[in-house]
């Protein structure tokens, strides 16, 4: 990525081996990923959803891929401490755990309208790895060999005193003042081959190697991938230029440092959190009311129509929805109605959105935006877009008292 119960966990009542995990970890590819069956979605995805395709977290969301779990109820999050013989730790597991939580289970909880909660169990004290930092070469673009070491090792660890059929999710915190602990490594790793502890599969890991204190909502990003979303910012061949040309700030899976970051309506649709009547499909011509994605509705309240999405081709979409400054888009540079394109077919990295910017004269927010070009992209009251190479017309008439807005979009035109 760009640079960008209680504490403590459930404890084993003594050491168990690890022998077979850790056999199938060094057969483990780092970056690998099992596709696992479909199973059906439990809403009607109706003829906008575009299915999904064997493209690595691909954005089709006719079926859940279930090699990952599915945030639509209480999942639970060991968070492993390791320290290193090279390295005594200058900060405690506890301090390192307020650096995420309860911040990244407040992001979900908004995120999803409540529908999902992230649960953490910060273990309280350091797990002792066997070898020195410096011995397995962290970094960014990391040598598999050189990772399912820190993986084993790591693991082998950790199964002394965790037991990890109790948990969704696991993240391997290193002490982010170990002398060969590099910030840009934290990454989500997929096992070809699930690992076996504890009677339970172990499908991939969250290896955080985060400075104190760690990039803003980097956690969340990570937690993305764990929930099949894919990276939506680009890299450049060369390491250099910008990665936020795709999405700019309108998501955490572009950039954790985004202004706007809530996950876009699409990614909500996958995920769950948006069905029946908060998505609508365009077929020749709707007037709608959109409320801001970011707005959570009073307990018991409607969510109403958050997201308007219009089928372009076979693998392809456009998504229409609102951006207000409330909730996880509290700091926006600007609010409005965001238009993007949706590819089922391209992979985690590869451009699977694609922002439109309804106003390529301008741009803002110099100061604080990781892609000024974009942070201007949405649609303000008053204004009309074609959007280029199809026949789609988005009008915004004006903004409601509540602050949803008034949108007619055409097809065919």
């Amino acid at each position: 990525m760009p640079r960008q119960h209680g504490p403590g966990g459930l404890e084993k009542p003594s050491l168990r081996s690890a022998a077979a995990a850790l056999t199938s970890l060094l057969a483990l590819a780092a970056t690998g990923l099992v596709a696992g069956p479909a199973v059906a979605a439990s809403r009607d995805a109706g003829p906008c959803a575009l299915p999904r395709t064997a493209a690595h977290h691909s954005l089709g969301l006719d079926t859940w891929n279930s090699a990952y779990p599915r945030p639509d109820h209480r999942l639970d999050a060991v968070m492993v401490f390791l320290s290193f013989p090279d390295s005594d730790p200058v900060v405690t597991p506890e301090v390192l755990a307020a650096d995420y939580f309860p911040s990244t289970t407040r992001f979900f909880r908004r995120a999803s309208y409540g529908r999902f909660t992230l649960r953490p169990h910060p273990q309280r004290q350091w797990t002792p790895m066997p070898r020195p930092s410096t011995s397995y070469g962290i970094q960014r673009d990391w040598g598999s060999e050189r990772r399912s070491d820190y993986l084993r090792d790591a693991i082998e660890a950790a199964d002394e005193r965790t037991d990890f059929s109790g948990y969704d999710i696991v993240y391997l915190v290193a002490d982010p003042d170990a002398p060969g602990v590099d910030s840009d490594a934290t990454k989500v790793v997929n096992f070809d081959r699930p690992v076996r502890a504890d009677g339970a599969d172990i499908r991939r890991v969250v290896t955080v190697f985060e400075e104190h204190p760690p990039d803003r909502n980097v956690l969340a990003h990570e937690t993305g991938h764990v929930f099949d979303l894919a990276d939506l910012y680009h890299r450049p061949e060369d390491g250099k230029g910008d990665w936020d040309t795709y999405v700019g700030d309108w998501d955490v899976m572009g950039s954790q440092f985004g202004l706007a970051p809530d996950l876009l309506g699409w990614h909500k649709w996958k995920l769950g959190w948006l069905e029946g009547e908060e998505v609508v499909c365009v077929q020749g011509a709707a007037d709608l009311t959109l409320e801001p994605m970011a707005g959570v509705p009073l307990p018991g309240a409607s969510l109403g129509t958050r997201l308007a999405v219009v089928r372009t081709g076979a693998d392809s979409a456009l998504a229409i929805e609102a951006r207000g400054a409330t909730g996880n888009d509290r700091t926006t540079c600007a609010e409005g109605v965001l238009v993007y394109r949706i590819h089922n077919a391209k992979p985690s990295g590869g451009g699977p959105v694609e922002v439109l910017d309804t106003h390529p004269d301008s741009d803002a927010c110099w100061d604080r935006s990781v892609y000024p070009p974009l942070a201007d992209a949405p649609l303000r009251e008053g204004e009309r877009f074609t959007v280029p190479g199809e026949r789609i017309r988005i009008d915004v008439a004006d903004r409601t008292r509540s602050g949803a807005w008034t949108v007619r979009v055409a097809t065919g035109v």
